[in-house]
């Protein structure tokens, strides 16, 4: 089955997967401690696709958020700022609304503070955010309303293996993270050494 971009959230692990047909040649790279991005592999053809590249994890003094697109940046900015998680998810994705290309993708992103974690969605239909107390995935295609997952991993690279790994279709990258007694600890899985 494929279900596009996902991310899978919950109150202690967390992490996010790029799948695609169309721009499989991405990779998840580090920049710094605090921010994970999406971006073009050397190899790939050029493009003007806005929606290619783009922070897929921010870690802020107040918490992490992760998702597919580039408004990861707003919700960091609004949780640094203090706002609560919830409202940081919701004002981000109302604002961005679901993505403008031929398939109306949603957005979807997750955050994790303090020991909690909400995820959120919005879809040309719908925007949906909401507390979890246990992994729950959201994706931009068939799974685009939150559901439970089995995610059975307490480190960011178990996290970002475990769903580059899950049995969807056209994995590309992913990226996970992981609550740690001195805030968060990132991971990044290319697939193939990259």
């Amino acid at each position: 089955m494929y279900v596009g971009r996902f991310v899978v959230v919950g109150p202690e692990v967390s992490a996010y997967r790029v799948s695609s047909r169309s721009f499989p040649n991405r990779q998840v790279t580090s920049r710094g401690e605090d921010t994970l991005t999406v971006g073009p592999t050397p190899d790939a053809p050029e493009t003007d696709n806005p929606y290619v590249s783009y922070n897929c994890v921010r870690v802020t003094d107040e918490g992490t958020v992760l998702g597919n697109g580039s408004h990861v940046d707003p919700v960091a900015e609004k949780l640094a700022m203090g706002y609560p998680a919830r409202d940081a998810l919701a004002t981000a994705l109302l604002a961005l609304d679901y993505e403008k290309d031929d398939y109306d993708t949603p957005r979807i992103a997750g955050v994790m503070a303090d020991g909690e974690a909400y995820i959120g969605t919005v879809r040309r239909d719908a925007l949906l955010v909401q507390q979890v107390d246990e992994p729950t995935l959201v994706a931009t295609y068939e799974k685009d309303t939150p559901v439970a997952f089995d995610f059975d991993v307490e480190s960011a690279a178990d996290a970002a293996a475990t769903v580059y790994d899950a049995e969807f279709e056209h994995a590309v990258c992913a990226a996970g993270i992981a609550a740690t007694e001195d805030g968060y600890e990132l991971a990044v899985e290319n697939g193939d050494g990259r």
